[in-house]
């Protein structure tokens, strides 16, 4: 094993407890109906339509901007300018690094044994603020951000150009290692590398897809590579 490839959102950053924060504050600041913990399933299933939208690249992240709260407020029956509140939302999100439990020591494990590589999905300089402000940038040797690369994890082309990043990229050498069942495993299997699904909710394991190693820990991983 040579290159570690480690997904951010709700893997090494939770973006979970972001949206929960997020809503409950943003909904108090603009004098919206107070927040309801159903409420962020609801912004998990209008959102998750969305970025389902961008990995089959029939919608830009541009574009998910300007729809994203309009739907979510919709389901909601709430009556407020969701681009208003994508406007709020994005600003805190730049600003938002709450550390998924262990990501710090696995990180502190890995690096210097490992090249660390950051694969992830989102607008590049708003991943790196966050990885930074929470003072985990600098573990990392690479980083794979969809925005930069012009191609979404699970698109073969996004781990075409990681390749063209790192010559020699073998499935004997790199491992795959994030939370998303369509994204980070979906894509590890569409470029042939392992892959490592962290299923920290104990989800039940999918029968369609390769899933090389499952932990629920991500310190388990140390027990891995």
């Amino acid at each position: 094993m040579q290159v570690v490839f480690i997904d951010i959102d709700n893997t090494l950053l939770d973006f979970d407890a972001y949206i929960r924060q997020t809503m409950r504050q943003g909904f108090a600041h603009f004098g919206l109906k107070p927040y309801e913990p159903y409420m962020e399933a609801v912004f998990h299933r209008e959102n998750g339509k969305l970025w389902r939208q961008i990995e089959q690249g029939t919608l830009t992240f541009a574009q998910l901007e300007k729809i994203r709260w309009n739907n979510v407020f919709r389901a909601l029956d709430m009556d407020f300018d969701g681009q208003v509140f994508e406007k709020y939302f994005r600003a805190a999100l730049y600003d938002s690094a709450i550390p998924v439990e262990g990501s710090m020591e696995l990180l502190r494990a890995l690096h210097g044994r490992y090249t660390l590589a950051a694969a992830s999905n989102g607008p590049y300089d708003q991943q790196l603020h966050r990885l930074d402000i929470a003072g985990m940038k600098a573990y990392f040797d690479w980083f794979f951000i969809s925005e930069r690369l012009g191609a979404s994890k699970p698109d073969p082309a996004y781990y075409a150009y990681v390749r063209s990043r790192i010559p020699g990229l073998t499935p004997e050498n790199g491992l795959v290692i994030g939370d998303s069942l369509s994204t980070d495993i979906q894509g590890a299997n569409n470029a042939g590398l392992p892959c490592c699904w962290y299923n920290p909710a104990g989800k039940a394991r999918p029968e369609d897809l390769r899933i090389d190693y499952e932990i629920r820990d991500l310190r388990e991983l140390l027990d891995i590579v």
